[in-house]
């Protein structure tokens, strides 16, 4: 999806919640969670990302817990504010994968990020 939007992967950063994965791959624990979020953030601070795109209810969670509750399904393909930066929620990449009709949402909500950097979308 990353070329799909006319990137190359050399041009994304990709940032996880977590530095390391959880046993079995199972979502972090909050205190997990918590004790890699100030790294995250300081990646952020050097970044600057303008726009965000925000894999899943993990993610979405973290850095939003006002939001943790709502469910990715109600906040796909709205744009929230993260800082200075745009964020659009959406359904990870593994969701995905085991419900390959949701890749049209998703693609909906990355044609929206395209706009905003003048590569089309809706």
């Amino acid at each position: 999806m990353i070329e799909a939007m006319g990137y190359q992967r050399s041009e994304v950063f990709i940032l996880n919640i977590v530095k390391c994965r959880p046993p079995g791959n199972r979502a972090p624990l909050p205190e997990e969670m918590d004790a890699c979020l100030p790294y995250l953030r300081r990646q952020l601070d050097v970044i600057r990302p303008r726009v965000m795109v925000c894999l899943g209810a993990t993610a979405v969670g973290a850095l939003f817990p006002e939001h943790a509750k709502t469910g990715i399904t109600k906040l796909r393909g709205q744009w929230l504010k993260f800082g200075p930066a745009d964020a659009m929620p959406t359904y990870h990449p593994s969701y995905l994968l085991r419900n390959p009709a949701a890749k049209r949402p998703v693609w909906e909500d990355l044609q929206q990020v395209m706009k905003v950097f003048g590569k089309g979308g809706k």
